[in-house]
């Protein structure tokens, strides 16, 4: 009769233990076999690689140098490794610029500037010099815009200013600080000074 018992209790744990098994393999998280891990593949890299970008009249809208870029076969987006670019205001002004990485739509209409971001215009007949020091700036390449959340200190003639968040419409020539801004102005008679030197 004890044998009995032992041989039931045994049967019984068996099917047990097969029922756990079970009902944990149907409940289990299924793995999506679509997820995707690291950098995006690409159709193509180029190594050393200018890139020139046109707006819809066939006029150069940005241009863009770097070691490498990569094409993103899924959206056709490119991924370039600390580029050089070249942005063109409104009145043709060059806005010089560079980034640790940038990102740009297939249609070349969004370029993303990610890490360090620095750009500069050079002064030319009634535009004077401007230095942007921000991060991660998205522009707008053919719209002529620019904007960060980021902090960024923009450097001109005769001041300093500091603060978070940028909005730039190059073609209006406006260029706002968000919030938190500090400004240091060069009394004008200094200035003055230092255009005549």
């Amino acid at each position: 009769m004890t044998d009995r018992r032992l041989w039931l209790v045994a049967a019984l744990l068996a099917l047990a233990g097969i029922a756990l098994n079970v009902v944990l393999w149907i409940t289990r998280q299924r793995i999506n076999e679509q997820t995707f891990e690291g950098p995006p593949r690409s159709d193509y890299t180029l190594t050393d690689f200018t890139l020139n970008a046109l707006d819809a009249q066939g006029n150069l809208s940005f241009q863009t140098v770097g070691p490498t870029l990569a094409r993103r076969g899924e959206d056709g987006s490119i991924f370039v490794t600390t580029p050089d670019y070249v942005i063109y205001d409104g009145n043709g002004h060059e806005w010089k610029g560079k980034s640790d990485t940038a990102w740009v739509n297939k249609e070349g209409t969004l370029m993303q500037l990610d890490g360090h971001v620095e750009m500069h215009r050079q002064a030319a007949k009634g535009v004077e010099p401007v230095d942007v020091v921000t991060r991660n700036l998205t522009t707008w390449p053919k719209d002529k815009k620019m904007e960060t959340a980021e902090p960024a200190t923009i450097v001109q003639p005769g001041s300093i200013l500091r603060g978070i968040g940028i909005h730039n419409n190059l073609n209006t020539k406006e260029l706002e600080l968000l919030s938190d801004v500090h400004a240091t102005i060069e009394p004008k008679d200094k200035r003055d000074a230092e255009r005549v030197k």
